[in-house]
């Protein structure tokens, strides 16, 4: 099986999109939030949101980022996904690779493939959050309260998602990066965890 793992950092809408938030701000009723925590928020959302990196690793093969100008990042994704059996990531079915869809749709790139979005079942996408949360509507775990659980080291080594911003205003890009790699890293082995391969890999080691 052709297994992909990957990981996506995003930013907020870019300022030339601006009139259109703002539009939508004023719209409103009793707001408790300012426009620019409303505007950070466009980094959660592909309508307006950009793609800062991709994070990937083929099988067992070292991971690598993807990075550049958002088309760019796109334009190299996609050959990437042709002959790949399962997408892995944790969260990947409803925010990461609809995310990666929606903006080469925006960005008029044209996917090498369908990828379908199905839900309750493992493949293409094998969503590590919801196979762990048996698909439940409940408050969802975190990767980090996963790696946690199964005892394994975070991937928040001085930087998490909600400081991505923050980092990339300050140019702290390779900080970034390093931290969508290490994601994947953990993705790949609360993976091999779930579908116990981890237990014949360590058999096979000693």
């Amino acid at each position: 099986m052709n297994i992909l793992y990957l990981d996506i950092e995003t930013l907020p809408a870019p300022p030339e999109v601006e009139p259109a938030i703002l539009e939508q701000y004023n719209k409103i009723p009793e707001r408790s939030f300012s426009f620019e925590d409303y505007w950070r928020r466009t980094s959660l959302s592909a309508n307006y949101g950009q793609i800062l990196c991709i994070s990937y690793a083929k099988n067992d093969e070292p991971t690598q980022n993807l990075i550049g100008a958002e088309r760019e990042i796109l334009e190299n994704f996609w050959p990437l996904a042709l002959g790949v059996d399962r997408f892995v990531g944790h969260n990947a079915l409803d925010f990461d690779l609809p995310f990666i869809v929606k903006r080469s749709i925006i960005q008029r790139i044209k996917p090498s493939r369908s990828i379908s979005f199905a839900r309750y079942r493992s493949e293409p996408i094998f969503d590590t959050m919801r196979e762990w949360d048996n698909w439940s509507s409940s408050p969802s775990t975190s990767l980090d309260r996963l790696a946690k659980i199964f005892g394994y080291e975070t991937s928040k080594q001085g930087i998490d998602g909600s400081q991505v911003y923050d980092f990339w205003k300050a140019g702290r890009t390779q900080e970034i990066y390093d931290y969508c790699a290490r994601d994947v890293e953990l993705t790949r082995k609360i993976y091999k965890r779930l579908t116990f391969q981890d237990t014949t890999e360590e058999l096979n080691n000693g």
